[in-house]
């Protein structure tokens, strides 16, 4: 008879409606690869724009949930846990992880038709959306063994993109150094997860945060290393330092569209999963996370802006170096509030910080990319140098990058990074950390150099020819969306704040 509870304990419920969002991208991706052998050569760029439907779809199936949490993939028993949970913070970061997506891929449908068929439509798109597919899935996560899963179908399909185009060494090179380390990522984490399991025996995060808080003494040791080897491989998603050396190489190794995919949904995967196991799992070891995720806040907005500060404007790819540079700097910044939490009274409050500065990067940061490839398309190289006169040839985008590059360096009239930078500041100072708050301080001012003489340069008199920059229809669609995006938080910047922190857990 003791079979029979045991057996209905584990049967597991489906709840369609909340896995609908990554279900959608993943349904779509397979639609695009079995199309990809039956169009013929000359109509194979409507995948792109299948595929762009798909993700405005799966971002579209977010609405239905607003209405209150959702859990699937539950086990009954003295304890109920769930697998898969659509609670407000998931929903937050898919919003920000499938808009990405999609505009990452409206960037892509001009990037493919200029690549020269060195890039294999079908086998792109279906990449881009199992890799979004992946993402969106992660935050949703609630055990370790579906967080890790959701990380390697995320990351898995981006190796693949970054060393994509045909024949194209920096490709293949970007592609090795990213496959290298998100490997040892992977690997790291995964020994983690294992001495959290032996000293646990479960794997859903909120059992795992009851059970570590009252383990054995004898694995109290265990227990805490496996803390930090997790720790220590979410630190390799988020590109913090040290662990950030792939960075460069791979953003400019990699198709433009992509780079801005991995600036971007990779940072929200890696800070996501990050949240989840800090704040969510290992609540009972903030002393060991808090102090630490504080060091490498301070060593990621260091080194990332001093590195971004150092490109010179001449060098080849020198502008989407210093974005990647950059990247790594505005990582610091989310890392702050999560430090944070692990001092504060009140861990939500500090990682709603962390959430509404991600939803105002990746506005501004998708739109400074997508004109860094309107300005690619003429100008191959893509240097620093080469956006010297934009103002004369394009106005329209030389005032919207002026306007993204304000925001990230946190000056007006880019209000909604002003907005965000105060939030994060505010969230170490009520935490206790001023040393780290001054570190920030100290930073947001070197990142003003790098920003403002970059913004300069769009407005001086252009030398040698001006090449006009023939804006198309997708290109065109990215940069209204963003720049809308970007001036609507900036005249009510206070919504991000309560969309993000609002009952995040």
């Amino acid at each position: 008879m003791s079979a029979q509870p045991l057996a209905e304990s584990l049967v597991q419920s489906v709840d369609w409606l909340a896995v609908a969002p990554p279900t959608i991208a993943a349904a779509v991706g397979l639609v695009v690869l079995v199309a990809d052998l039956f169009l013929p050569e000359a109509r194979k760029a409507v995948l792109g724009w299948i595929s762009v439907a798909g993700l405005a779809a799966a971002a579209l199936m977010l609405l239905p949930l607003l209405d209150g949490d959702r859990s699937t993939f539950c086990v009954n028993g003295a304890m109920r846990a769930c697998s898969y949970t659509a609670d407000h913070f998931t929903l937050v970061i898919q919003f920000l992880v499938l808009g990405g997506a999609l505009l990452a891929a409206l960037l892509s449908v001009t990037n493919l038709q200029d690549d020269e068929r060195r890039v294999p439509p079908g086998e792109f798109w279906f990449l881009l959306l199992s890799s979004a597919a992946g993402a969106a899935l992660l935050p949703a996560s609630r055990d370790l063994a579906t967080l890790i899963v959701a990380l390697e179908v995320a990351s898995l399909p981006a190796f693949a993109l970054v060393g994509i185009r045909h024949g194209d060494k920096r490709s293949s090179e970007a592609a090795l150094k990213f496959f290298l380390s998100s490997v040892t990522a992977t690997a790291v984490s995964l020994m983690g997860i294992s001495f959290v399991y032996a000293s646990t025996g479960t794997l859903y995060l909120t059992q795992v945060a009851q059970r570590l808080a009252h383990v054995d003494s004898q694995l109290h040791t265990l227990a805490q290393t496996g803390v930090v080897l997790t720790l220590i491989g979410f630190a390799f998603k988020t590109a913090a330092v040290p662990f950030h050396f792939w960075v460069p190489d791979t953003y400019v190794g990699a198709p433009l569209p992509v780079a801005a995919y991995l600036s971007v949904v990779g940072k929200a995967v890696g800070f996501s999963g990050l949240i989840l196991v800090t704040v969510v799992a290992f609540p009972s070891y903030a002393d060991v996370w808090g102090p630490a995720l504080a060091a490498l806040a301070a060593l990621t907005m260091t080194v990332g802006n001093v590195g971004a500060l150092r490109q010179e404007a001449t060098r080849a790819y020198s502008a989407v170096r210093l974005l990647a540079w950059s990247s790594v700097g505005q990582a610091g910044y989310l890392l702050v509030p999560i430090a944070a939490a692990g001092y504060a009274k009140d861990p939500q409050k500090a990682i709603g910080s962390t959430v509404a500065y991600a939803l105002m990067y990746a506005a501004v940061n998708l739109g400074a990319f997508t004109v860094a490839a309107l300005v690619g398309r003429n100008r191959t190289l893509n240097r620093i140098s080469d956006y010297r006169g934009l103002y004369t040839t394009n106005p329209l985008a030389a005032l919207l990058l002026a306007f993204f590059l304000l925001c990230l360096a946190g000056l007006p009239p880019g209000i909604i990074g002003l907005f965000a930078k105060v939030t994060v500041f505010s969230a170490a100072v009520d935490a206790g950390l001023g040393w780290l708050a001054v570190v920030m301080a100290v930073n947001v001012v070197i990142a003003l150099f790098y920003y403002l003489q970059w913004t300069a340069l769009l407005f001086r008199a252009p030398e040698g020819e001006t090449a006009r920059h023939r804006v198309p229809a997708p290109l065109t669609a990215a940069l209204a969306l963003t720049g809308v995006l970007g001036v609507a938080l900036s005249g009510a910047p206070q919504l991000v704040l309560r969309f993000a922190a609002t009952g995040l857990f």
